[in-house]
This record gives structure tokens, C-alpha cells and sequence, in this order.
């Protein structure tokens, strides 16, 4: 069986590259992609990345189409979500209760999820029931956002800003007043461009109690007008130079968690040391990998806790990903969310 899919590197540097998939060895099962979405991980490497061409997509939707020998409990036509690193389960941490640390991840081996088969060990498969493919390609980032607030530890009626309203960052968002924060904040980038129109449009219709333009209004001057102490939590979605940003807003005790990424150089942010140990500030950064939470991700979609249909506003085919991602990258597309459809 061959298999298209697609690879980058900056600046939209794309190929479409045909690969062999070998019937499944034991213990592995053959997916066929029926919903990628677009990542602001994929969008980062097609602007920044000057390395050798990177697999796109990670955030996968697919149908079993073949099983190998010793596979018990996935058959073909069963949904499943793929995870892109799936922990190993036998490592000192993955036994003494923490896979999160685990570092002989299995993963992709380099294929890409915008494409079209994949074949992969069936442990980093998760059955799924009740979502359509294209929804359900929301779990991993949802899984992301999940972790991003199960670390922030949010008290019941606290207070929390999210740095960013892109995908990840309204998710984060919607889970912090889920998961008891009184008061959420949200910040974006002002309505210059088809895109930042949009996710701001997003953030408002979410019924946040504050939506912040960066760069037209101070993030600092507008949560010190409503909370002069500062709030209790902020998660950075955004970039890592809004870190700054955070900093200014987390009240003495407070904590901020973070998972904004850079790859263009911009990943290195001043912090005064000082400020951290006499204001007691906790820094936690996220990195949901391996891939944990994906279970209660899907629950959430499920059940209408996160509304799909109001995040993923585009899909496209794989032939048109390049339009897609050109759009993404220089704001003329209004998208929140874009899914792949190979």
C-alpha cells in the first residue's frame, strides 16, 4: 500500500511525498487518516523551521483499516484517535506512577498525519464512539489545553488570565470556567487581519469576562484596574515573550503555566530571578507528551463541554493544505480552527 502525505520547513517549503506502508507486524495496525487538524506546531515549522523537512500534522482522526498479529480489541472500521507519542509502560517512571516523565516514547517514526494511511503500534490507539472524525481530531489539542489547567491548579472561584485566543488558548480558556475560576480573561491580537478578526469574534461570542487587544490596550492596566493584586493564575498560550506579560498580572503566590512555543528565535525571555523568589511566583511549563488526557478529551467533546462546531471554522482537502496554511500564516484566512481532510 503507498501513501501520500505532507512535509515542510520554512518558508512554506512544502512536499507532497509518496511512501511504502508494509502489511502490519505484530503488534502494529494500519489507520487510515480521516481528519488532521492543523496545529500552531505545523504552522510554526512551514514559517521558522531550517532544518530537513518535518512530518505535518499530529492531531489525528482515523479509521482501523488492518490489524496485525497480537492486536486484541481493535478491528477494522473501529474510530480511533492516534496519539503522536504514546508512553511506553514500563519505564522506571511509567511505573512508579508518572508516564508523563517517560522518555522511551513510542511516536510516529516520522510520518505524517496530513496524509493519507499510517501505520502504528496499536497502543497509540484510543477507541472512540458518539464524534465524527472531524471533531474528534480536537482531542489532542483539548488534551493539551486539559493539561494546561489540571497544572494551573485553579481554586474554586479563583481568578485567571489566558494569554492567547488562538485554538489551544479559548480551550484553555473554557476549561478554567469549567473547572471553577470566577473570573477568565482572554487576550488576542487586535482585528487587523482576517484571522485575529476572527478569534477575537471567538473569544467574545465564549462569553469571557474580559477580552484584551495586545498592542491597543495594556493587559497590565486592564486586570490591575479589576484585580489591583493581580489574578491568582495565568496560562500562556501565546508566545514566549508573553511571558512578560504574565509576570505583570500574577499576584504574590500566584502561579503561571505555559506551553507557547518559538522556533524563529524568539524562545529566550529575560526573567528577573529576584522577582520569582520574593513574590513566591510558581512557573510551570506544560508539555502534554506524552500524550495523556485523551479519554477525558473525548468525553468533553462529547458531551458539548467544548463545542466543536465553534472552533473548527475550515477544512480543507490535502491537495489545498499549502492555501490553507499561506492563509493561517499571513491572517488572510478567518479561521479558528482548520482541519485537514485527506
Amino acid at each position: 500500500m503507498t501513501s501520500k502525505g505532507l512535509f515542510g520547513k520554512k518558508y512554506l517549503d512544502i512536499q507532497l511525498r509518496e511512501r511504502q506502508i508494509e502489511k502490519p507486524d505484530v503488534g502494529r495496525v494500519i489507520v487510515k487518516v480521516r481528519a488532521c487538524g492543523i496545529c500552531g506546531t505545523d504552522t510554526n515549522f512551514v514559517r521558522d523551521w531550517t532544518g530537513d523537512y518535518m512530518a505535518l500534522g499530529h492531531e489525528i482522526a482515523a479509521e482501523v483499516v488492518e490489524v496485525g498479529e497480537g492486536v486484541s480489541g481493535l478491528r477494522p472500521g473501529d474510530k480511533v484517535i492516534v496519539e503522536d507519542c504514546t508512553m511506553c509502560g514500563t519505564c522506571d517512571a511509567c511505573k512508579t506512577g508518572h508516564p508523563e516523565l517517560c522518555r522511551n516514547m513510542y511516536s510516529l517514526e516520522g510520518q505524517p498525519g496530513m496524509g493519507q494511511y499510517l501505520s502504528v503500534r496499536f497502543n497509540s490507539l484510543v477507541k472512540f464512539e458518539g464524534l465524527d472524525f472531524v471533531p474528534a481530531s480536537l482531542t489532542e489539542p483539548l488534551a493539551v489545553s486539559l493539561t494546561s489547567v489540571l497544572n494551573a491548579n485553579i481554586p474554586l472561584g479563583g481568578s485567571v488570565v489566558v494569554l492567547g485566543n488562538g485554538p489551544l488558548g479559548l480551550m484553555s480558556a473554557l476549561l478554567a470556567r469549567a473547572r471553577g475560576a470566577r473570573f477568565v480573561a482572554v487576550t488576542g491580537l487586535p482585528p487587523d487581519t482576517a484571522l485575529t478578526k476572527a478569534r477575537l469574534e471567538a473569544a467574545e461570542m465564549a462569553d469571557m469576562d474580559m477580552v484584551i487587544q495586545v498592542g491597543r490596550e495594556s493587559v497590565e492596566e486592564k486586570i490591575k484596574a479589576r484585580f489591583p493584586n493581580g489574578v491568582d493564575r495565568v496560562i500562556v498560550s501565546s508566545p514566549p515573550q508573553s511571558i512578560l506579560d504574565a509576570l505583570k498580572v500574577i499576584k504574590f503566590g500566584g502561579l503561571i503555566t505555559f506551553y507557547g512555543l518559538h522556533f524563529g528565535g524568539k524562545n529566550v525571555v529575560p526573567v528577573d530571578v529576584n522577582d520569582l523568589i520574593f513574590r513566591k511566583i510558581t512557573l510551570v511549563p506544560t508539555f502534554a507528551e506524552p500524550a495523556i488526557n485523551f479519554p477525558a478529551s473525548l468525553a468533553l467533546l462529547r458531551d458539548g463541554v467544548v463545542d466543536s462546531g465553534a472552533l473548527i471554522t475550515h477544512t480543507c482537502p490535502l491537495a489545498e493544505t499549502q492555501a490553507t496554511l499561506t492563509g493561517l500564516l499571513d491572517g488572510s484566512l478567518p479561521a479558528m480552527k482548520a482541519v485537514v481532510i485527506p
